[in-house]
């Protein structure tokens, strides 16, 4: 029985083979996962996403020409001077060919810039920033899953449609919180709504209770949780113990995983609105997938986060792109990769634009209920499809010097 092949990996690998001159690198690929292993992106990122890529290659399979493939994984620890130093020895010493994941947008912007024109891609599936299509573009980059545009755009536009017009923000004070809390307030601002207040805390924060104060205080309808992983687990926590959601206030978390609502558990989280690129249980290819993940090494039942899915997508579109070259420079792989648009079966309709970003459908849902949970992990109720064309930014306003 052949083992699954995703569309994107389908289309990819029938392309034509590139220029005579391209070659493998000393004749094996390897992809370098590079993300938060300890910290407190470990559980939407971490080993996990080590699992997704290594599935990645083995559905591969040499790409029909026995290519070769390596997968190796490090640690940034969330600090941009850990990361790049990771990243100058992967490609300065151990011939790493393509760098995925990177959770975290200050090590992820500090990679784009390093990598920008030499032999290495850069598959930024889990960075946020939405500088990496914009201002920041490089022609080494692709980026998949979700974005700090999408993120704040979207979800603000959400709440406002359901009468959020007063917000304060809880932002993580780094690329990643900045980016999503200046997206959602020029959303805000522009269709009508207010922005009260905004106070900010560092990555890894585990007392919430004065900032929770000061938005308590401000009377906002709308709490908007700027911050992901642990952060924001923590903050949703502590909001139930000072009875946030019950003095009728929302609670919104841009970057929410189903990870995060595990670990927080349906009693704590229920009620929550959020934004994902992807879901296990959306249709027959994604619960397959997340089965096949789940039985995985050190899994132990776990279902995969979108950020994890992105990896096993990026990395085996990469993979083929590589087979379909015949090369693994970024030269040659990404632009082979922007020729892509199609289906894909983790993330719907996909197609990969001039700037790098991988636009796709993007989704609202609400955590249920713990006694509308039927089985383990189910827990979301899908609230509305954004089409792939209306999730992410326009092209043109980017400011991508790649685009044309």
């Amino acid at each position: 029985m052949r083992g699954p092949r995703f569309g994107l990996a389908l289309a990819l690998s029938c392309a034509a083979w590139g220029p005579a001159q391209a070659e493998i690198s000393d004749n094996v690929v390897r992809v370098g996962v590079l993300n938060d292993i300890s910290g407190i992106f470990q559980d939407t990122n971490g080993m996990g996403s080590v699992e997704a890529a290594r599935m990645a290659a083995e559905d591969f399979n040499g790409g029909g020409k026995n290519i070769k493939v390596e997968i190796v994984y490090a640690d940034h620890q969330n600090k941009a001077d850990v990361g790049a130093a990771i990243v100058r020895k992967w490609l300065d010493i151990d011939k790493v060919d393509a760098v995925v994941d990177v959770p975290n947008s200050a090590v992820g912007l500090t990679i784009n810039a390093l990598l920008r024109d030499s032999p290495m891609t850069f598959l930024a599936s889990s960075t946020a920033s939405s500088d990496l299509t914009g201002k920041a573009c490089s022609p080494n980059t692709i980026q998949w899953v979700n974005d700090a545009w999408a993120t704040g755009n979207t979800t603000a536009a959400a709440m406002m449609a359901r009468g959020g017009t007063d917000w304060f923000f809880l932002t993580v004070n780094y690329a990643l919180g900045q980016g999503i809390e200046a997206e959602a307030t020029n959303y805000i601002e522009k269709h009508g709504g207010k922005v009260l207040g905004s106070a900010r805390h560092p990555l890894g924060t585990s007392d919430f209770a004065s900032l929770l104060l000061q938005a308590q205080n401000s009377k906002a309808g709308v709490i908007g949780l700027a911050n992901a992983g642990g952060d924001t687990i923590n903050a949703v926590k502590q909001a139930g113990e000072f009875g946030i959601k019950s003095g009728g206030q929302s609670l919104v978390a841009f970057l929410l995983f189903i990870n995060d609502v595990h670990g927080m558990g349906l009693k704590v989280a229920q009620g929550l609105q959020l934004l994902e690129a992807f879901y296990w249980d959306m249709n027959d290819d994604t619960r397959a997938f997340a089965r096949r993940f789940s039985a995985r090494p050190g899994m132990n039942g776990k279902m995969p986060s979108g950020n994890q899915a992105g990896v096993y997508a990026s990395t085996l579109a990469y993979l083929n792109a590589v087979a379909a070259t015949g090369s693994d420079h970024a030269r040659d792989v990404v632009p082979q990769m922007k020729k892509f648009s199609g289906k894909d079966k983790l993330f719907g309709d996909v197609t990969i634009r001039q700037d790098g970003r991988v636009i796709h459908p993007m989704y609202l849902f609400e955590v249920k209920k713990p006694e509308e949970s039927k089985y383990p992990y189910d827990y979301y109720r899908l609230v509305s499809t954004i089409p792939a064309d209306r999730a992410f930014r326009p092209i043109a306003d980017g400011g991508c010097s790649l685009v044309k």
